[in-house]
């Protein structure tokens, strides 16, 4: 359906998910097979999601991988909760490095995909939204 990685709404999980992946290395040992394992996976799946549902030949394929990546995007929303919460991650740390929790990362992967990805009717997409900033 289109180039998905020229959307912003993928670049940003891109980055999301490129940032976990280095928060998580300084995270303690114990958690390899736990929560860093957990909170890498959904990081991946947001970005991995969008992919694969541009890359499908249909709109409900399309929306059905943009549910998807919401879904991972949400999970992942609790794992930094919880990270926080065990003092994995500080607050300060949490607001600067964009894992802001009132914004999902794939919020708005309708609208990017619709565009983007090629013609996807309103009706076959979920009521997402992703700021762009």
């Amino acid at each position: 359906m289109g180039e998905f990685t020229k959307l912003a709404v993928w670049k940003k999980a891109h980055a999301l998910t490129l940032a976990i992946y280095r928060r998580t290395a300084l995270w303690p040992r114990r958690e390899v097979f736990g929560l860093t394992s957990q909170t890498r996976r959904a990081a991946i799946s947001v970005p991995a999601n969008i992919a694969e549902g541009c890359g499908r030949n249909s709109d409900a394929e399309l929306a059905r991988f943009s549910r998807n990546s919401l879904g991972s995007a949400s999970e992942l929303s609790y794992y930094v909760i919880l990270a926080r919460d065990l003092e994995y991650l500080a607050a300060e740390e949490h607001d600067e490095s964009g894992l802001d929790l009132g914004s999902p990362p794939n919020a708005g992967v309708a609208g990017r995909c619709r565009r983007g990805c090629g013609g996807v009717s309103a009706a076959a997409t979920p009521p997402l939204s992703f700021a762009d900033s």
